[in-house]
């Protein structure tokens, strides 16, 4: 039975979803509405790269079969995933998702079995975006002089515009993007980590009859608006995740959940048996190998790889996001000679974030599903997947679990 691993890199899609047409993003210049149509995370970012000189450069991914999930998914390898001669050795296709949401609670619930099928709250694009009674509730519980902010943006641009009055006030900044999401800012030292903390669990409560899916408290430092930095003291407060997911039923088997990054937060500490909440790529993978080394027979080792997603998808940064997935690929050996016989690991994502798109807001897009290690097949092409479940109902019948709610399993 041996061990299972989700390494899942954030926003790292593979090209639009079916549906893509239903789901759009916001010009953030033109305020136009854009359809997710074409959207294609790996695609464009690796034809971004190959137009200016600097093609993508993925030896191992590309080893894995990554180019053929992107082939299963848009009909085209792109520059840079062409597989070597000697074929690709991982099990290898693209899962299309169902659930209504194209956020990150929607994609790591699906992929673990419990599609999302239900609509989420959100808040609207107007100015201010919040209701007047969840603001009053706010301030009134939280001894707060009011909030700053109350809008749709950009958590990077929105700090360094309300960053300095905040500190001065003492204010929260509250914003929203087009996920169902309420995020709070507010300055490590001025204003408090432990008291944003506070305020956080405060809005988790009040949000929690809109069913918006998350609270997230996002913490900066700094001492003016042009060095203002956010800090990976980031925490989020999810809903309870659907009962009887693959977390779940690992931890009903007997067996531990070691949670590397924010997927602790995702599933709201549930199922979670070891943590460890690393910030930045190079501190993901080291919790990730610590894990491998450390973890039991039965376990399931499961890493969120925030920073394609944080650092550089919401921020329109492509060459950054193509330099930091070549910084993760260039890691990967490191992983291999830990796997032990019978390991099967799963390399996928939640969603996309086309970072050449308009707009700062994820893409629906297809994500790469692939598997590989002592207990995968080998060069296996599995096509495109109607759903994401079939991730989770593979790693549930590789560590004998009972069966999930959704997705049947690619082996």
């Amino acid at each position: 039975m041996a061990r299972a691993f989700i390494l899942l890199c954030d926003s790292v899609g593979c090209g639009g979803g079916p549906d893509a047409a239903d789901f759009v993003n916001i010009d953030v210049e033109t305020g136009e509405t854009i359809p997710d149509t074409g959207s294609d995370t790996l695609g464009n970012m690796a034809r971004w790269r190959a137009e200016r000189g600097n093609p993508l450069n993925l030896p191992n991914l590309a080893r894995l079969g990554l180019g053929l999930a992107c082939e299963n998914a848009t009909g085209v390898v792109p520059p840079g995933l062409e597989w070597p001669e000697t074929g690709h050795f991982g099990l290898v296709g693209s899962a299309i998702e169902t659930s209504r949401g194209k956020d990150t609670p929607s994609g790591h619930y699906e992929i673990c079995g419990s599609p999302v099928d239900f609509d989420w709250g959100y808040f609207p694009r107007e100015i201010p975006c919040f209701p007047d009674d969840l603001i009053a509730a706010l301030v009134n519980e939280c001894g707060l002089s009011g909030v700053l902010g109350n809008q749709h943006a950009s958590g990077t641009t929105i700090i360094q515009e309300l960053g300095e009055e905040h500190c001065r006030t003492h204010q929260p900044i509250v914003y929203t993007s087009a996920d169902s999401v309420f995020q709070i800012a507010a300055h490590e030292e001025t204003f408090g980590l432990q008291r944003l903390y506070e305020v956080c669990e405060v809005a988790r409560k009040l949000c929690d009859p809109l069913n918006i899916g998350r609270v997230i408290a996002r913490p900066f430092v700094g001492t003016k608006s042009a060095n203002f930095a956010r800090t990976g003291n980031r925490k989020d407060y999810a809903v309870q995740p659907p009962r009887n997911n693959l977390l779940d039923r690992v931890v009903q088997a007997g067996g531990s959940v070691w949670s590397v990054g924010k997927v602790e937060d995702i599933f709201a500490h549930r199922s979670i048996t070891r943590t460890n909440k690393a910030s930045g790529l190079e501190a993901l993978w080291d919790g990730t190998l610590d894990a491998a080394k450390r973890a039991g027979d039965g376990d399931l080792i499961f890493t969120n790889f925030v920073d394609f997603d944080s650092k550089f998808g919401h921020r329109r940064l492509p060459d950054g996001y193509a330099s930091a997935l070549e910084y993760w690929d260039s890691r990967l050996p490191e992983l291999f000679p830990l796997l032990r016989d019978g390991d099967l690991v799963l390399w996928t994502a939640d969603h996309g974030n086309d970072p050449t798109w308009p707009g700062t807001d994820h893409t629906r897009e297809q994500v790469p599903m692939i598997f590989f290690g002592p207990s995968s097949p080998k060069g296996v092409n599995t096509g495109t997947s109607s759903t994401f479940a079939d991730m989770g109902a593979t790693l549930a019948k590789h560590l004998q679990l009972r069966h999930l709610s959704a997705g049947n399993s690619v082996l």
